[in-house]
């Protein structure tokens, strides 16, 4: 337990940092955006590989990539029919909801909580190629299918090919593509990548700490409250309880695999659901205030499951 509150005094102080530096404007008024898309572009794909290039693949293609997936899966279809059959709301609302209730922060907070409170940042990895590789591209195509209009909508497969172009993606690949071959990069090549990954972390929380500042969650008359709501409950409670059953009576886990689990699946919504409606223009609110809330949400709750499985 003690290890537990370390780490997250660790990502409190650098978020703090972060809130700190964006309500001061010390970095300008652009430093979350440029931040962001250097942890995005270049320091988490540099981890990625580096970490897949110097691990077993059993690392990924293991349990963790299953809980991971079922409980996300799961989340999703919920809200879809909660959303659909009971709120009565459109196609392209229920894909952003179901993906608020389900996508999680696996860079911004689940890279420093695996590395700082669980030890082990390749907890991470697989939820990270299911969510790219396979969630992602299912959720576009709907939204393509069903948000845009036919003089903006384009193929499906141009589509779907968009986060097959996602650099975290592709770093995921190389370090897949080198562990199988069984080759290693000398050093001059493979240290680059490490010093270049060892800043994603510290960085996506300063990032963080920064996007905090200046928010406000249910805004009066903006806020489809019960939406939120049922995003946040499923995403925040239901899917790491969830987790836990699947882990524990399904893959018979226990101990500190069976805390990974859940504490990865109590992360809050991820920004990518925030980015996605922001470009569809259809439930941007809806996965702004998701995100916000379940982030708040996340601190009890992982603190709780510390309390009980650590």
């Amino acid at each position: 337990m003690s290890g537990v509150i370390s780490g997250f005094t660790v990502i409190f102080l650098v978020v703090g940092l972060g809130y700190i530096l964006g309500r001061t404007g010390a970095l300008g008024d652009h430093a979350s955006t440029t931040l962001a898309r250097l942890v995005f572009f270049v320091c988490t794909p540099a981890l990625l590989m580096h970490s897949l290039a110097t691990s077993d693949l059993s690392v990924v293609f293991s349990p963790t990539l299953a809980v991971a997936s079922v409980s996300a899966l799961m989340m999703g279809l919920i809200y879809l029919i909660v959303a659909r059959f009971w709120l009565r709301r459109p196609i392209p609302e229920v894909t952003i909801g179901a993906l608020s209730a389900s996508y999680v922060n696996s860079v911004n907070l689940g890279l420093p909580i695996a590395i700082f409170v669980l030890d082990d940042a390749s907890f991470i990895a697989p939820l990270l190629l299911f969510q790219i590789v396979f969630y992602s591209p299912i959720a576009l195509a709907t939204l393509d299918l069903t948000a845009l209009d036919s003089a903006h909508r384009g193929s499906v497969w141009k589509t779907i090919a968009v986060p097959l172009r996602n650099p975290i993606l592709i770093g995921g690949v190389i370090g897949l593509a080198l562990s199988l071959s069984g080759w290693t990069p000398p050093q001059a090549i493979l240290e680059p990548a490490d010093m270049l990954g060892q800043a994603s972390v510290p960085l996506a929380l300063l990032t963080f700490g920064l996007t905090l500042t200046g928010t406000t969650i249910f805004a009066k008359g903006e806020s489809p409250r019960r939406d939120v709501a049922v995003a946040s409950f499923l995403k925040a409670i239901v899917m790491p309880t969830l987790a836990y059953v699947v882990a524990r009576w399904m893959f018979g886990m226990s101990g500190h695999d069976l805390f990974a689990q859940v504490v990865i699946a109590a992360l809050p919504t991820a920004q990518n659901v925030l980015v996605y409606a922001t470009r569809y223009g259809r439930g941007v609110v809806l996965a702004r205030d998701t995100a916000l809330i379940t982030t708040v949400l996340s601190i009890p709750v992982i603190a709780l499951i510390a309390l009980l499985l650590a």
